[in-house]
């Protein structure tokens, strides 16, 4: 439950780490960064308080800047072939990095981008059938004309990786009010699932309203965008409603699926307390409700609302640390890390690696310092090619950049 896990965390919440090697940085160019070279260049050997036991094999950490001169870079994937796709919120551009470290601009200007507060290009995700399709998909503010949303299209890539075009609305409609908690994190689920993780828009009653598609996370088919058959609302007669996997929600920033497992886990903003990572339950309610005026004084999982709610698995207390991006490590080489949850965190401006059991219950959270506040604000979070584990920063001023963590 939501108080024992923030107890838990917070007796938890440590580790000590010695770091070497770290220079001035020069000053951000966009461009890739030679890993040996690069200024942002930090090893550690972690170690951690008495009662963390997977602590004695934590591996060592390298981190390189692989791509800087980015503003308020939002999310990052990746295709077959190893290229990195980055979106930048307020720019509006997707760029791309190819295995060799060459960088181009495969989107240069989303059509009808509306970027407000929180809101402009957020999440992007690859088809997993890219080879064949060369498709991948973003979630964005929109307007044109009187419709203002944020909404997930569909791209197509020509062959050459060197430009692409929108091809569908996706998934359209998304509520927005003036920018703020406008979500919006993709990632793929078992056979070829869209999640969308949306935010409530700031408006009291959204994540509770099963009409709208503010404050949930949806599942769709990545073709069509309608709703799956195995959705748990798919009778309805009400095409969001349809859409919708769970509710309840303030503002999704983190989707993560558990390696060789069908769970889905969510990472959330919380209010002035208890930002939330959750484990995902078909047709779950995650007991988010806004009170009158939008008044942010209830709990984020609050338990006397009507019908059951779903706790969440961690939950930082207070103050909050503005989890966002997650993703799972996997790999030998990060030893007793590995199949750990990554989250990344803004306010704080550190990672965190939690360790869940295979029903969900929070076994421990480390945080390895070379990633605590030495890059600031931390947004995504995502497995790459060979394990490494990509971050962007959230800093802004054109100044951001893609750090490299690879572990030893």
């Amino acid at each position: 439950m939501t108080h024992h896990t923030t107890a838990t965390s917070r007796r938890l919440r440590r580790a000590v780490a010695a770091l070497t090697g770290v220079a001035t940085l020069a000053t951000p160019t966009f461009a890739a960064a030679a890993p040996d070279h690069d200024a942002a260049v930090a090893s550690e050997r972690a170690s951690q308080a008495p009662e963390s036991a997977g602590a004695r094999r934590a591996p060592n950490l390298r981190v390189n800047t692989v791509l800087r001169g980015l503003d308020h870079p939002w999310d990052v994937a990746f295709t077959p072939n190893g290229s990195m796709l980055v979106t930048e919120r307020n720019r509006g551009r997707v760029m791309l990095r190819t295995p060799r470290g060459n960088v181009r601009t495969l989107v240069g200007n989303v059509p009808n981008l509306w970027v407000s507060g929180e809101t402009g290009l957020m999440g992007i995700e690859v088809d997993p059938r890219f080879r064949a399709n060369r498709r991948f998909y973003t979630c964005h503010g929109f307007r044109s004309g009187s419709t203002t949303d944020v909404r997930v299209v569909a791209w197509r890539a020509n062959p050459s990786l060197t430009s692409a075009q929108a091809v569908d609305n996706l998934v359209t409609g998304i509520q927005v009010s003036s920018g703020r908690h406008g979500g919006c994190r993709l990632r793929f689920g078992g056979k070829g699932a869209l999640f969308i993780g949306t935010g409530d828009a700031a408006i009291t009653g959204s994540a509770r309203d099963r009409t709208s598609l503010a404050g949930k996370v949806l599942r769709v088919d990545r073709l069509t965008g309608y709703a799956l058959p195995s959705n748990p609302f798919s009778g309805s007669s009400n095409a969001n409603t349809r859409k919708l996997f769970t509710f309840g929600h303030r503002n999704v920033q983190g989707l993560a699926l558990r390696p060789g497992t069908p769970q889905m886990w969510s990472v959330e903003h919380g209010t002035f307390r208890d930002d939330e990572v959750n484990l995902l339950q078909s047709g779950g309610d995650y007991g988010w409700q806004a009170g009158p005026g939008y008044d942010e004084s209830p709990p984020m999982t609050n338990f006397d609302l009507p019908g059951p709610q779903v706790g969440a698995k961690w939950s930082s207390g207070n103050p909050t640390v503005a989890t966002s991006g997650a993703t799972w490590l996997t790999g030998p080489r990060w030893q007793d890390w590995n199949r750990r949850l990554a989250v990344a965190a803004l306010k704080d401006r550190s990672l965190r690696i939690m360790q869940f059991t295979a029903g969900g219950s929070l076994v421990d959270v480390l945080e390895p310092t070379a990633l605590n506040g030495s890059y600031g604000r931390l947004r995504a979070a995502e497995m790459g090619p060979s394990n490494i584990l990509y971050l962007t920063t959230d800093n802004g001023d054109g100044a951001d950049r893609v750090i490299a963590v690879s572990a030893s």
